[in-house]
């Protein structure tokens, strides 16, 4: 699968869309029809001004509906494919160690879905720190503007395929 509209796409690895899609199935299909019988099982319990259990229940069914929205949007507009070449130059898939401001960061590029449930810091490839590197390799030494204003050198030291 890939899309026209590479502007908002995020790059997924084939696994990562893989789970994304189980978990969006499972959250339009059983995850509704569960939090549909913790409503109507909280409902039964009288007073809904002072139900706790139905208030819960429906901020729950909020929360699954916006991340079926959210998960909706990106699988619809990723552009699936293979880890990237383990060539040196930085790419969204990439495992990246920079010397950011004299301080050296490990941080995958790409998009949070890739890392899963791993506490690898994530960085976009549309961040002005992942716009900048983008098409560097080992060695290269660039700057980019931060947010504040500030120009922020960068040194990249490796760029590795991510397997996470």
């Amino acid at each position: 699968m890939s899309t026209t509209n590479s502007a908002t796409a995020a790059w997924l690895t084939q696994e990562a869309f893989d789970r994304l899609t189980a978990e969006l199935d499972h959250l339009s299909g059983a995850g509704r029809a569960d939090i549909v019988q913790k409503i109507e099982a909280a409902r039964q319990e009288g007073d809904l001004k002072e139900n706790g259990g139905y208030h819960a229940a429906k901020e729950e069914q909020g929360k699954i509906e916006a991340r079926i929205r959210q998960l909706t949007a990106l699988l619809r507009d990723a552009q699936v494919g293979e880890a990237p070449a383990d060539d040196g130059i930085v790419e969204p898939g990439m495992l990246v160690v920079a010397r950011i401001a004299g301080d050296e960061e490990k941080f995958l590029l790409g998009s949070r879905e890739i890392a899963g449930d791993s506490d690898i810091d994530v960085f976009s490839e549309k961040s002005p720190l992942g716009a900048a590197i983008i098409g560097h390799k080992e060695g290269d030494k660039l700057s980019y503007v931060a947010p504040n204003g500030k120009e922020i050198p960068v040194e990249i030291v490796s760029a590795k395929p991510y397997a996470g």
